[in-house]
């Protein structure tokens, strides 16, 4: 298993001289990074503080600078700023986009990848099944389930039997 892995930044870091630096490595987290921002003075006075702290660790590389300092990461757009801590949760959460869902009306279980790949047979992808039950004005959450007919069947007929 990899512990680290390369990155493109959408904008880039500008240094004190006017080079860009865009291509990075972050390495994976460990507890003692989450423990050494936790017990930083400033993590102390503002708890939002911490993910600058950790990226400061993590990213190994950026560009040619000699070291990734709590000074660089704070000078980061708000794209690449926002792009290493989507980037970090990405790479340090082993399977973060597979989630197990169970069929309100059948109580069939199964797994399902939000990022649509990776699905194996009997697995729904993010293109297959997605019933968006929002309400355009209320905004209310997504439901996620089948929408195969049997499904739908099932929910008209509990509704009818009230």
């Amino acid at each position: 298993m990899p512990t680290e892995y390369q990155f493109t930044l959408p904008k880039g870091y500008l240094d004190e001289h006017g080079e860009l630096h865009k291509t990075g490595v972050m390495r994976l987290a460990t507890d003692a990074d989450e423990m050494y921002a936790m017990k930083d003075p400033r993590v102390a006075r503002d708890p939002s503080y911490m993910v600058v702290v950790l990226l400061s660790r993590v990213v190994v590389r950026l560009g040619t600078l000699p070291m990734v300092t709590t000074q660089v990461i704070e000078k980061l757009s708000s794209a690449d700023f926002t792009y290493l801590l989507e980037f970090y949760n990405h790479i340090n959460r082993e399977n973060s986009t597979e989630i197990l869902i169970t069929c309100p009306n059948c109580h069939h279980r199964f797994t399902y990848n939000l990022t649509g790949g990776d699905n194996l047979p009997g697995q729904m992808n993010a293109t297959q099944g997605i019933k968006d039950t929002r309400d355009p004005i209320k905004g209310s959450p997504l439901s996620i389930g089948r929408s195969n007919g049997v499904h739908d069947q099932k929910t008209k007929e509990s509704k009818n039997d009230k």
